[in-house]
């Protein structure tokens, strides 16, 4: 398929999808599901924001603190500071934020992590999630998908007990753009995030990691480019690009559009 093909595609799946993601509807509720706290606000804090300003609920649960990725702080230090910079970015996209019990660089692909995050789609109750792409060089996010996409499953089975009665309302999982995770990502879905790019600015600033000064990769840059390249490709001034599973990318009309 050669690139203006694929445009007009992601441009009509955008269209069949907008009463879900972009047109005012019914309330709807987001929970971005992120391996470390930092990864859903950089990849996918603009989308929350804009959906929130819709009037949709938005939720952010980080599997991590993300705390062993500073060289100079202990883990538990440096979760104290991770902790602290979460909340506050939180606020600056007007999200709740909901913390795993779980370490950095130990986040176990097992039932029981699964049975967690199904216990929480059952109490925050989303139309749609936005989580981390299959394929990625860092394990914590390769098991966060795999954890997500059982759960979503689990969740609306009555045999799975987690406390809270089963839910069966998620509409969509989700994939925002995220450096780590490239290997085989392809934007398929464009979400004009023109109106709060300013507002996410702000709050991936939060992070001291975003800031500069623990990793000689420059985040901000990166994702603020990424969604400036991204907006210039959708036609606007700043978008998110999302994938889907490969069984979703199928669209129904009965005419052209």
């Amino acid at each position: 398929m050669n690139r203006h093909i694929a445009t007009l595609a992601a441009a009509a799946v955008a269209a069949t999808i907008a009463p879900l993601m972009g047109q005012p509807a019914k309330q709807r509720t987001i929970l971005a599901i992120g391996a470390h706290a930092a990864d859903m606000e950089l990849t996918a804090g603009a989308v929350l924001a804009h959906q929130k300003k819709l009037g949709d609920r938005v939720v952010i649960l980080e599997m991590t603190l993300g705390e062993a990725g500073d060289p100079h702080l202990s883990p538990e230090e440096y979760a104290i500071q991770k902790r602290r910079e979460a909340e506050a970015a939180a606020q600056d996209l007007s999200a709740e934020l909901i913390i795993a019990p779980y370490r950095d660089a130990m986040l176990p692909n097992d039932e029981e992590a699964r049975r967690y995050v199904a216990g929480v789609i059952r109490r925050v109750k989303p139309t749609s999630i936005l989580t981390h792409w299959k394929n990625s060089f860092h394990k914590d996010h390769r098991n966060t998908h795999a954890i997500v996409e059982d759960a979503v499953l689990m969740a609306g089975l009555a045999a799975v007990k987690t406390g809270e009665p089963p839910y069966s309302g998620v509409h969509g999982v989700y994939y925002p753009e995220n450096w780590e995770d490239s290997e085989g990502f392809e934007p398929y879905i464009y979400i004009d995030v023109s109106d709060v790019f300013e507002q996410w600015k702000k709050a991936i600033r939060e992070f001291e990691m975003v800031r500069g000064g623990i990793s000689p990769f420059d985040y901000f840059d990166y994702y603020t480019s990424l969604e400036r390249m991204r907006g210039a490709l959708a036609g606007k001034k700043y978008a998110v690009a999302l994938d889907v599973d490969e069984a979703d990318k199928k669209v129904v009309r009965e005419s052209l559009p």
